[in-house]
């Protein structure tokens, strides 16, 4: 070590090296003028208590009723510093701190239910559907999704079955099922508790933006309480853009992984808020999974508890939405193109539809609904809401500008707009 030290230029002040042995620090300190002293510090061994990574057994239960033992204070801070039983710094307004994730998570796992429903055509049960749900009431309430508990095996979609609902702290009930949309592919199951159930609060989804941090939670492969992170993707993914049919539907789109099991679990913000509900997922790729958002979510429970059915209006047009770059293009392949900043374009009117009744023509640009401004079709369906059998005023731009007024009376039915 002598010889080492010699070594050390006269003109450095202070002089660092780690030594990999023993993780120890050494420093020399001086001036020109004066003699170095050097010091070594070598922590104590670790306690033989503490394994390797390559020493601990490969599987783990998944709850302990054991206690573990404690370490030594020394040891105990984590990277930053910072003990367990010190308090951890609250983030400013809209930061992400630390604990963020975990504190979203606690806020909503007690709500989250694991969900088991036997599935099978004319009594023949081959298997079961595992799910995930979120209970939104102390009644019992609870939000899911319709193909974890309704019969798709069997020729009728009955929505009336018997679950089976596993709470996080290990209770268990007999769920009912008692409204389900296919089209949605949203489901409320009811169970009845004579003591206190936990609940999740309901957010929005209006105002998410790309890159927002959500969580998903739920029971993916029966793993009761998985939470796992991500960031939202995209906020309207269109139901056309994955290659569904039937109504026109918008999700949310994650990064969070997402298997199946996690049907039915709430999509979380990082206050700890339902914002979408767990719906589906790319089998051929990964990250890329869809959730319903609550927004939509909330309306069709509004429809549940009005009629006990979703009702949606039919009125046989296919509609785009235009902007700046659309319409540009468009005036550029044909000049007598409406001469229009805004609005929703009519490339396709379905024959014997009530929109051919009323006048509607392909090529029509919508510019108001209702007496209002629309430059999107999830406003036109917004305006429509439940209106089955009211007429509604439509204002259309054709070509070379001509202005029409047209009136539309929805009909109810399944299918596109």
């Amino acid at each position: 070590m002598n010889d080492f030290l010699r070594k050390f230029s006269t003109r450095n002040r202070i002089a660092a090296i780690a030594a990999a042995a023993g993780s120890a620090f050494l420093y020399t300190n001086g001036s020109r003028n004066s003699d170095y002293t050097a010091s070594v510090s070598i922590p104590a061994p670790l306690p033989e208590s503490l394994l390797l990574p390559w020493q601990t057994e490969l599987l783990a239960p998944l709850f302990s009723v054991g206690s573990s033992p404690v370490p030594p204070s020394d040891i105990r801070k984590d990277i930053y510093g910072v003990s367990p039983s010190e308090e951890t710094p609250k983030p400013c307004s809209g930061c992400l701190g630390r604990d963020s994730f975990a504190k979203a998570a606690a806020k909503v796992g007690p709500a989250v239910v694991n969900i088991s429903a036997p599935q099978g055509a004319y009594g023949i049960t081959p298997g079961k559907s595992i799910g995930s749900g979120t209970i939104i009431n102390e009644d019992g309430t609870i939000l899911t999704c319709a193909h974890t508990v309704v019969d798709f095996y069997g020729l009728r979609a009955s929505s009336k079955g018997k679950v089976h609902i596993t709470l996080q702290d290990g209770r268990t009930f007999e769920g009912t099922v008692v409204n389900a949309d296919l089209q949605s592919d949203v489901a409320i199951v009811k169970i009845n508790s004579k003591t206190p159930l936990p609940t999740a609060k309901l957010g929005s989804s209006r105002k998410l933006q790309p890159g927002d941090w959500v969580i998903a939670v739920g029971c993916p492969l029966s793993l009761q309480n998985t939470v796992t992170a991500g960031i939202i993707s995209c906020v309207d993914r269109k139901s056309t853009d994955l290659g569904l049919g039937g109504v026109r539907r918008e999700y949310l789109q994650t990064d969070c992984a997402i298997n199946p099991g996690n049907s039915g679990g709430p999509l979380v913000n990082i206050d700890g808020e339902v914002i979408g509900v767990n719906i589906m997922k790319v089998l051929a790729a990964d990250g890329l999974s869809f959730a319903f958002p609550i927004d939509s979510v909330t309306k069709i429970i509004e429809h549940f508890k009005k009629s006990g059915r979703v009702v949606r209006p039919w009125v046989g047009l296919k509609m785009i939405d235009l902007n700046e770059m659309i319409i540009n293009q468009l005036k550029e392949r044909d000049p007598t193109f409406p001469n229009v900043k805004k609005g929703i374009l009519v490339p396709m009117v379905t024959p014997g539809s009530p929109a051919e009744r009323a006048g509607f023509s392909p090529g029509d640009v919508v510019i108001e609904f209702d007496g209002n401004a629309v430059e999107s079709i999830k406003e036109i369906i917004e305006i429509m809401g439940d209106r089955v059998g009211v007429p509604i005023k439509a204002v259309v731009i054709r070509a070379r500008d001509e202005i029409v007024t047209l009136t539309v009376i929805p009909e109810e039915s399944n299918s596109d707009m």
